[in-house]
């Protein structure tokens, strides 16, 4: 009998990972901003990242992903990553956790 990858437990570690990287123009972390739109892992552990910016003009544009990608791969047990960037549906403030908007004083 062989063991699948619990990817659940992997998706955790990526999220976590995820809320240590910042827009650098809001205190708050990309996860949090809904910057992210998905995380998909596969049984190989290799992960496809779906994300966007807070606006196509949006000085990171081509760091932060760059930056998600490095992190991500940290993770021992992640094989590959990749992030795609999309702008489809556009970020707005509505994508922020209730917990980003209260930091920013929005609520």
């Amino acid at each position: 009998m062989s063991e699948t990858p619990d990817t659940s437990a992997l998706g955790e570690k990526i999220v976590k990972v995820l809320k240590t990287i910042f827009d650098p123009e809001i205190p708050v972390d990309i996860y949090e901003l809904g910057l992210i739109y998905d995380v998909l892992v596969n049984e190989d552990n290799e992960v496809r990242i779906l994300m966007t910016l807070t606006s196509p003009n949006c000085p990171v544009a081509e760091t932060l992903p760059v930056e998600v990608e490095e992190k991500v791969k940290s993770i021992d047990e992640i094989k590959d990553v990749e992030v795609e960037i999309t702008f489809d549906p556009p970020w707005t403030q509505d994508l922020m956790s209730e917990e980003a908007k209260l930091e920013l004083g929005l609520l």
